[in-house]
């Protein structure tokens, strides 16, 4: 028999570490629309929020907004140029 196989995984660099190569160090007010409208349109479809909230219920435009300011968004931003290099980018790691 062989032995088994250890995998490693690679280490994932932590958000103070990451280096955003390509574009603005920031979000941009693009990305931030294309990120509340899709996020407000699987609200709308019936997803559950991703942060409780308080109050009377606002609207799926203003809980995707408000998840958005928690930092709550699992989402990464994919930036490419016109040579094909591209980088996935999470938007914890965009600065506000």
């Amino acid at each position: 028999m062989s032995p088994a196989k250890t995998v490693r995984k690679a280490k994932q660099p932590s958000m103070t570490e990451f280096e955003v190569k390509i574009g603005p160090p920031k979000l941009t007010r693009f990305e931030r629309a294309r990120i509340v409208g899709a996020r407000s349109l699987q609200i709308a479809m019936g997803a559950p929020a991703f942060i409780p909230m308080e109050g009377p219920y606002k609207g799926p435009i203003d809980t995707a907004m408000a998840e958005m300011e928690a930092d709550a968004l699992p989402i990464s931003i994919r930036r490419s140029l016109p040579n094909g290099i591209t980088q996935d980018i999470p938007i914890k790691a965009l600065a506000k």
